[in-house]
């Protein structure tokens, strides 16, 4: 169904957004993979791959409205909870291989890139924030303000998860930190598979 999209600034509207989506990705499921993802990877490479799905995911917001909310949420949770444990047993089983410091960091970043798109997309998709900010696209109009309000919260808490990330694996020895991450990614695959996390 066609809207009438305004792309007129609102400051009050940025800032109100801004808070809402912040607050309401700091526990979500898609900012505990990133931070897991910052645990054993490149924290840019994680960064851009991120920013990248929100970005996507936010353009799917604001161009569709709460159209997208019509997908079965089911489903979704399925799909997502799939990946989390297809990942949990990647990292679970990963060995250390013996590669040339060069090789091994020409062919990671752009995989890490990948892979953390791929993570974020499929958590994020028809989650609370991108519901949230179909929803004010739906109700103001306002698609630019709406748009940067999301995106700006939601690197804000991708650069804080993977701060946060990225220094735990200092404190922590590589092989232990691979388990730990393995078994918090198939955690939250089962929760989302079992509907606990929505």
């Amino acid at each position: 169904m066609p809207m009438n999209f305004d792309f007129a600034f609102d400051l009050t509207l940025f800032l109100s957004t801004f808070g809402l989506i912040f607050l309401a990705e700091l526990p979500d499921k898609t900012a505990i993979a990133t931070l897991i993802l910052a645990t054993r990877n490149n924290p840019w490479a994680v960064f851009i791959g991120v920013a990248l799905a929100f970005v996507v995911q936010n353009m799917v917001a604001v161009l569709f409205g709460s159209l997208f909310g019509l997908l079965p949420p089911h489903i979704i949770h399925i799909a997502s909870g799939l990946l989390f444990l297809v990942f949990a047993v990647m990292m679970w089983t990963r060995h250390q291989e013996e590669k040339s410091e060069t090789s091994k960091k020409s062919l990671s970043f752009g995989r890490v890139i990948w892979t953390s798109f791929l993570v974020i997309f499929i958590a994020e998709w028809g989650d609370l924030t991108q519901l949230a900010s179909a929803t004010l696209v739906a109700k103001t109009h306002l698609v630019l303000t709406i748009f940067l309000a999301s995106t700006a919260a939601l690197w804000s808490t991708t650069a804080i998860a993977i701060l946060i990330g990225h220094h735990a694996k200092k404190l922590i020895n590589a092989h232990l930190l691979q388990k730990i991450a393995a078994a918090a990614f198939a955690l939250v695959g089962i929760l989302l598979l079992t509907g606990f996390w929505g």
